[in-house]
């Protein structure tokens, strides 16, 4: 089943792996390249004023061209790019992880989808709410008030 393969950590440790193949090629071929990912994902340095975080999407798109091409690299798992934003062309550097990149686009044209689901915040989310429900349900039966409610 397709969910079963773009929740599998194999799956997306190979879609990483591929986005940043692409993108080094990218680099290494001069090719300008846009980026369609998602927004709560990336980090901007210094953090951007509000009226300009509002306008951008849950997906957003990025061109790399010029300055910005120019500064963009690869470090770690995350592109990282200078750009300016807004009227006041306001400059900020762009952290995008690897994986919150859905599609890499050259001339209007997808040349790479990204359909995998980083894990990594499911799992650890998973975990505190199972331990919090455990919590909960012990605090529950430790009120005999509750056992009414019990059968």
């Amino acid at each position: 089943m397709l969910e079963n393969i773009i929740q599998d950590e194999n799956f997306a440790q190979l879609m990483k792996k591929n986005i940043r193949d692409l993108i080094i090629l990218f680099f290494q071929k001069e090719q300008n390249f846009g980026i369609l990912c998602k927004i709560e994902e990336i980090t901007f340095t210094p953090v951007l004023p509000e009226d300009i975080n509002s306008e951008f999407r849950p997906l957003t798109l990025f061109f790399l061209a010029g300055y910005t091409f120019e500064t963009a690299k690869i470090e770690e798992e995350n592109l990282v790019f200078e750009a300016g934003f807004g009227n006041d062309n306001i400059g900020s550097v762009v952290r995008v992880p690897l994986l919150s990149i859905m599609q890499i686009i050259i001339d209007e044209t997808p040349v790479l989808i990204n359909l995998a689901v980083d894990n990594k915040e499911e799992k650890k989310e998973s975990k505190n709410d199972e331990s919090g429900v455990k919590n909960s349900m012990a605090s529950f039966l430790s009120n005999p008030e509750n056992s009414k409610f019990l059968k």
